[in-house]
């Protein structure tokens, strides 16, 4: 049996969940990114973290957000190269309320893991 996934710390739900290619359309089924991965791509490589400390805000190992990130930018790659569509959605994560107030970017209230199923 395998070991249950732990709650990940995410610090706000993406503005934009769907993105995609213009014009001849896309091809294929649409990728979809979790909102843990989509919150390790924007603690290293748009906030400038190293792994440790994105793991330590996200409450994993270090390796648990290594994993992410590779997993992560594979996605990225797909979409680009191939011209799919990119959906954010899912995953057991728990989401800081109070990031919007937050004077120093990131910080996360701990609060109960809650499930975000992919969007119907």
């Amino acid at each position: 049996m395998p070991r249950p996934k732990k709650c990940r710390r995410v610090c706000g739900l993406p503005a934009c969940r769907e993105f995609g290619p213009r014009g001849a359309g896309c091809a294929g089924e649409a990728v979809t990114l979790g909102l843990d991965e989509y919150e390790a791509v924007r603690l290293i490589d748009l906030e400038g973290l190293q792994q440790e400390q994105a793991a330590a805000q996200m409450g994993v190992a270090r390796t648990t957000v290594q994993a992410m990130y590779i997993a992560a930018r594979r996605k990225l790659a797909d979409c680009i190269v191939n011209g799919k569509m990119l959906r954010i959605e899912g995953g057991d994560v728990q989401v800081c309320e109070k990031h919007a107030a937050c004077p120093r970017r990131g910080c996360c209230a701990r609060q109960r893991c809650q499930k975000h199923p992919p969007e119907s």
